[in-house]
């Protein structure tokens, strides 16, 4: 190490870039972006790098040394060659860089990058070496710099440290804030791809009513149809309804929030499978009397999917692409094409999913194990308006129930936490009639379960209904069904089943996953790069947990739930299903995401300070419980020791301007139709801390693994 208060010395510097990621949002959804950005890097920026490393610039930002209450900047140097280093990943060069430096200088704790070519690179990380008296210093950095004339104000990367803002040395203080002012934009204009602008808007580019009646949808968000906000585009309004904005090839994202290196090869099937305007068509063609022409004839035709797969023809590569990972995505060669790997309870016996051990499992270990709940009352009630809808009291009587309830009365059950419901019938019904009046139909559905003293849940009932022919008002058509083994009716239970599963398939991709997972995501996603600094302790608490969340939800927008979009062709709901989820948002509780909280709220579980996780389970046998409370509480106690580190008492959270700010706009402005609720967390205490940012890493990570 230099000695300190020697002049003239240089600190040696590793830079860290990666080549331009073709494979980003904008290239996923278009079969022809796809082709014309190519899989090789020609042109990128890295590759030019070798002969122009002149043309990109950085200077130094002390943190301990000030010049007019900033920190001082040292002057510009450029990077040098490029050089091997043995930690290079896939895609990584790295190069050197020296950096004149003297005592006066002081520590670096920021750097300002220009880059005057005119292609974008991808830099990862700088490592300054041998800093007199102090060291090592790292930059993570993982950012997209494009050309210096596309930005306002130059870009600039701190150092690898974590600072409240009272404890952020003076000398970056106001670096600090001005980089929060550029993260936030002023809300005007319409986004470029190299901004790096957050800000909010309602979900207002589902439809595109230019294109007619049929492709308009309603805007998500505000009072009439409250929603969790979006990122802002800022994308012009369309001719026939100023409120939606025009649909668009390019989807902005805040570049940075675009899919990383190593993740994008990952998302590429999906990616090709979601672009419905280039590819299903063709794979209509393609079907269209195979197995795969309108519907299902036998399960003759859903086991092949599993056996066998789809045979395409010779010329269906030729249609889409001529790009050796799509020819791989979908072979001609031989092998079949949307050949899946069977469910294991198929390998042991292809008619075991039939049985009613097998119904009822998956209410609690299949892909929506997180809805049912125990019953209380008996008969079942509803909260539909009588007036506009009727009386919808459940019509499962005791002598449906009581023949299977092993001696019980269903009072007795009842008491005994005996008696479980899935229920899908209040938010189906007001929609009912116009999902009926399509091809496909359907009933609400709800379906009674019994807990045996084996500990396994066994259907006792399931009461299909459908709108009254003579109008809403007059209630619906209700007919129940039970159990049977043999005949007729062992059948018509099966198909009953049937549209339980099916509208327990359609709740569980749009609203328990799509809604309360992703869109539900997005506003704290938005709010925390908008309020916390990337030095903030809670910005890298969190930030992992966002990790392409804003990307995968445009691309939903863009291909999946949009209108005629992926989920509105595949899913019951059709059209209605976006619209749908926003009726059901507004009984979201924040706080109800817990998991401990779910539990005890759905009454699978009772509080009980002696149990393990302060909880105890009325159905032992229940994997994603049990399995999902120890996830909890591996998240809330290290969240725990995390703030405890930080902040020290109560009154240093109540006074982090950060921090404060990001909570009132993620509650008044990310999920404002619902700020006036009593649940929000007040954010006055680190126990409030802790909670909403383990019930947001939970959201995040596990439950969105499980369902």
């Amino acid at each position: 190490m230099f000695p300190f208060g020697q002049k003239g010395q240089k600190i040696k510097g590793t830079m860290v870039v990666m080549q331009k990621n073709v494979l980003d949002i904008n290239s996923i959804t278009s079969v022809g972006g796809i082709v014309d950005q190519g899989l090789g890097f020609i042109g990128s920026a890295v590759d030019a790098l070798t002969f122009a490393a002149t043309k990109i610039s950085i200077q130094l930002i002390s943190a301990t040394k000030a010049d007019g209450g900033k920190g001082k900047i040292g002057k510009s140097t450029n990077l040098r060659g490029k050089i091997t280093l043995p930690t290079l990943g896939a895609g990584e060069q790295a190069y050197d860089v020296n950096f004149e430096w003297d005592s006066d200088f002081g520590i670096p704790g920021a750097f300002y990058i220009k880059n005057f070519m005119q292609n974008e690179f991808y830099l990862k990380s700088l490592i300054l070496e041998d800093i007199p008296n102090h060291g090592t210093i790292h930059f993570v950095c993982n950012s997209w710099v494009y050309n210096s004339k596309n930005y306002k104000t130059d870009r600039i990367f701190f150092a690898n440290n974590t600072y409240l803002p009272s404890e952020t040395p003076a000398p970056l203080l106001k670096y600090r804030e001005e980089e929060l002012k550029n993260v936030r934009g002023d809300g005007t204009g319409e986004r470029k791809e190299w901004d790096r602008i957050y800000d909010y808007d309602v979900y207002n580019d589902l439809g595109n009513p230019d294109s007619g009646d049929k492709y308009a949808r309603p805007v998500l968000g505000g009072s009439a149809l409250p929603y969790p906000r979006r990122g802002r585009t800022g994308r012009g309004k369309t001719r026939k309804d100023p409120n939606s904005e025009k649909p668009s090839d390019f989807v902005y994202l805040p570049r940075d929030e675009a899919f990383g290196h190593l993740k994008s090869s990952d998302f590429l099937a999906y990616g090709i499978k979601s672009v419905s305007q280039d590819v299903l068509p063709v794979l209509t063609d393609a079907f269209d009397g195979n197995i795969l022409s309108l519907e299902f004839d036998n399960f003759a035709e859903v086991r092949k999917l599993y056996e066998g797969g789809v045979t395409l023809p010779t010329n269906f590569l030729s249609k889409i692409a001529p790009i050796p990972v799509i020819k791989e995505i979908f072979r001609t060669d031989g092998e079949q094409f949307l050949k899946y790997p069977p469910p294991k309870v198929m390998q042991v016996d292809k008619s075991a999913w039939m049985t009613d051990e097998e119904f009822a499992r998956e209410t609690i270990a299949g892909l929506n194990p997180n809805v049912i709940k125990i019953i209380e009352e008996f008969p079942l009630s509803s909260k539909l308006d009588t007036q506009a809808y009727g009386d919808h009291t459940c019509i499962i009587a005791k002598e449906h129930l009581e023949p299977n309830l092993g001696g019980l009365t269903v009072e007795q059950a009842i008491q005994n936490k005996k008696l479980f419901i899935l229920d899908h019938h209040d938010y189906l019904i007001p929609y009912l009639r116009k999902i009926n009046a399509n091809t496909t139909k359907t009933y609400a559905t709800r379906t009674i379960f019994f807990l045996k003293d084996d500990g396994t849940l066994t259907p006792l009932a399931i009461e299909l209904s459908k709108p009254h022919p003579q109008g809403e008002e007059y209630g619906p058509v209700s007919e129940v069904y039970v159990p049977a083994s043999e005949g007729v009716e062992a059948y018509i239970w099966l198909l009953a089943k049937a549209y339980v599963v099916v509208n327990d398939a359609c709740y569980h991709q749009i609203i328990s996953h799509w809604l309360s997972t992703h869109a539900i995501v997005e506003p704290f996603v938005i709010a925390t790069n908008r309020q916390l600094s990337v030095v903030h302790p809670i910005y890298k608490l969190l930030f992992p947990h966002y990790r392409d969340t804003m990307n995968i939800n445009s691309l939903a927008r863009k291909a999946l739930v949009n209108a005629d979009g992926i989920i509105e062709k595949t899913f019951l709901w059709g059209r209605y299903s976006m619209e749908m989820s926003a009726v059901i948002y507004k009984d979201w509780v924040f706080t109800d995401q817990a998991l401990p909280n779910d539990l005890v709220k759905r009454g699978v579980a009772v509080k009980d300070p002696s149990a393990p996780h302060g909880v105890r389970l009325l159905i032992e046998d229940y994997p994603y419980a049990s399995d999902g409370l120890e996830i909890w509480d591996a998240i809330k106690s290290w969240v725990q020791e995390y703030v405890s580190f930080y902040y020290k008492s109560d009154e240093e959270l109540q006074k982090d301007p950060e921090l404060q700010a990001w909570w009132k706009e993620l509650v008044e402005v990310g999920h404002g139709d619902l700020k006036d609720k009593p649940w929000w967390q007040k954010m006055q205490t680190r126990e409030e801390l802790v909670e909403a940012s383990a019930i947001l890493i939970w959201i995040a990570s596990a439950l969105h693994a499980a369902v």
